[in-house]
């Protein structure tokens, strides 16, 4: 139930349109590289730089940027910056970088191929310097020219076999379809990423389009995803990278059923958000009298809520965090669970701390020493034997007094027991926090961490607790 629409999204993914007979403002492109400031995606002065992107083809069996047999190379690049698009979102096949025979045939072995003389001649005519070159060498020379134009380029894997896209029974659809090996897969984004390394034209890669077919699953979405993303980071430190969802992405609401980074990132930067939908049945849709919204916040009869524990879970960010009419004098943090939409708060001194509506959290202060001390008190968060509930006490300078916000996600919070294990912040069955054994923290995907993910998110918001 319930769709987030975010007024303010942000950049964890970029979703790229492709625009026709569109004319806009010109955009001029800063400072490279490129990188994220929250939701903003930022020049190197930290100005925002909005993509208004393209697609330019060149993933089809020729594997030579279209239109190239009509145009100048150069003429193209500027007619595409005329128009108001800043960005292209350029396509291209996994086999043209893997496939030592492909990428090594020249623009007119590849169109003699294929019989097509009559683009030959066009080439010699309007683009003959890339006549002979190599098909990589075409595709950099593409890049060049938009470059020179400044015109910034995304590097699409459209997909890996050369041909059009797409259908269900392609053999490119998913991860260990009959052409998309995931290791040869990972060797194409490393390549291409390698190739443009230092050119700074090229801002990002967009890791595969289109998921999609029967073999299609969330599991290996993460795995592989994850997977091409470092790749590309490893080999290229300076592009941003894009991930496509399921189903042609257009599906990526399997992210709900593992939101405790999600709903983290929510709180953190406080977004405005809307709910798709109350409705829970409509008078007429689509021809259908009474039919029923399984998006909607109300059931089918307009009286019981569909799902309490999602309204739960986002109860949290239905009130704002700090801004404009909350009072700036009483800055503090939260100690928020995303995966419960629930904070880290005490009844009292003798009742162990417990997760609880975050309309009556402590205010806490995180100290540069690492210490989680109640805002206005001696009292800090202690860690105590493992599975044991952790404590407010007056001695803060132990090791078992500071937190480290650890792992990729930084949302552990691990601290040391009296015996100097690590542990890590945790809630048992009971909602009370206690400290445990870290888990999650090397790249198992089998490995849920939602229960030991708390984001300490900053506030003026006043607590109804003394």
């Amino acid at each position: 139930m319930g769709r987030l629409l975010f007024f303010s999204f942000v950049s964890i993914f970029s979703f790229l349109a492709t625009f026709s007979e569109v004319v806009i403002t010109q955009h001029h492109v800063t400072a490279f590289p490129l990188s994220t400031d929250s939701r903003w995606i930022v020049d190197e002065n930290g100005q925002r730089v909005k993509l208004a992107c393209v697609n330019w083809v060149s993933h089809l069996e020729v594997m030579v940027a279209e239109g190239l047999s009509k145009q100048p190379m150069d003429a193209i690049s500027k007619r595409i910056l005329s128009m108001g698009f800043n960005c292209v979102r350029l396509t291209w096949p996994v086999f043209l970088v893997t496939n030592d025979t492909l990428g090594s045939l020249t623009a007119r072995q590849s169109f003699q191929i294929h019989g097509l003389l009559e683009s030959i001649s066009g080439i010699q005519a309007n683009n003959p310097s890339i006549i002979d070159l190599s098909l990589l060498d075409v595709y950099q020379a593409v890049v060049s020219s938009l470059g020179d134009n400044n015109v910034m380029v995304i590097l699409d894997n459209h997909i890996s076999k050369p041909g059009w896209c797409c259908s269900n029974s392609d053999g490119n659809g998913f991860f260990g379809d009959q052409y998309f090996d995931p290791d040869v897969w990972i060797t194409g984004l490393t390549r291409m990423a390698s190739m443009f390394k230092g050119v700074p034209n090229v801002v990002g890669m967009s890791l595969r389009n289109e998921l999609r077919g029967p073999k299609q699953n969330v599991n290996d979405w993460y795995r592989y995803m994850q997977k091409g993303a470092e790749a590309v980071h490893s080999a290229n430190p300076d592009v941003i990278v894009i991930l496509s969802g399921l189903n042609y992405d257009k599906d990526l609401s399997f992210l709900r059923n593992r939101p405790g980074c999600f709903l983290g990132v929510a709180a953190e930067l406080d977004f405005d958000w809307a709910l798709w939908t109350l409705v829970g049945s409509y008078y007429l849709r689509q021809g259908v009298v009474g039919m029923n919204e399984y998006y909607g916040v109300l059931d089918s009869n307009w009286r019981e809520a569909r799902n309490p524990t999602f309204l739960q879970q986002i109860s949290a960010l239905q009130s704002p965090f700090r801004g404009p009419g909350l009072s700036e004098a009483n800055p503090h943090k939260v100690i928020f669970h995303p995966s419960t939409g629930l904070c880290v708060l005490r009844k009292s001194m003798l009742e162990p701390l417990r997760l609880g509506p975050c309309t009556k959290s402590e205010a806490w202060n995180y100290t540069p020493q690492k210490i989680l001390s109640v805002k206005g008190t001696y009292f800090c968060l202690q860690t105590d034997d493992l599975a044991k509930p952790a404590k407010l006490g007056i001695i803060c300078t132990d090791s078992n007094s500071k937190w480290e916000t650890i792992s990729d996600s930084k949302m552990h919070l691990s601290s040391k027991a009296s015996n100097g294990t690590p542990v890590c912040l945790d809630v048992d069955s009971n909602n009370t926090i206690v400290a445990n054994t870290c888990k999650c923290l090397s790249k198992d995907n089998t490995c849920d961490p939602q229960n030991q993910w708390f984001k300490l998110v900053n506030s003026t918001r006043s607590s109804t607790m003394k």
